[in-house]
């Protein structure tokens, strides 16, 4: 048995239901009745290193950054595929700049997704202490 299943369907068009585990969702190609692909992707990517670098905050010694907020962009080419992706990751911590690159760096470690894509698509990531 596999450690992660999933179930994808289209009945027509160019959105796909998705069935992972308890939970659906619709990813839609034109952006009609759910995110695109690519939205997908990179919402999914800041989804996992917003935990990976609350995780590396506490790892690190920093275990109260309060509210953490990602704002995530992203550009594509000519054919649509995912060309760049930037984090503007907002903390509540007042965090040093040497605290900073510590905790990216942990994170980076951490995220699965960060690990799954290309190093070429690994997302910029700035952080903005002390935010909220």
């Amino acid at each position: 048995m596999s450690d992660i299943e999933t179930s994808t369907v289209s009945e027509e068009g160019f959105a796909s239901v998705n069935q992972v585990g308890d939970f659906e969702f619709t990813v839609d190609a034109t952006d009609e009745t759910g995110p695109n692909p690519n939205a997908t992707l990179v919402a999914t990517y800041a989804s996992c290193f917003l935990p990976a670098f609350r995780v590396g905050g506490q790892q690190r010694g920093h275990d109260d950054l309060g509210k953490i907020q990602i704002d995530a962009s992203a550009e594509v080419d000519e054919d649509d595929d995912l060309e760049s992706i930037h984090f503007a990751v907002h903390v509540a911590a007042d965090l040093d700049d040497e605290a900073v690159d510590d905790i990216v760096e942990r994170a980076e470690d951490i995220c699965h997704v960060h690990a799954a894509l290309r190093e070429g698509l690994h997302a910029a990531v700035d952080v903005y202490p002390d935010a909220f």
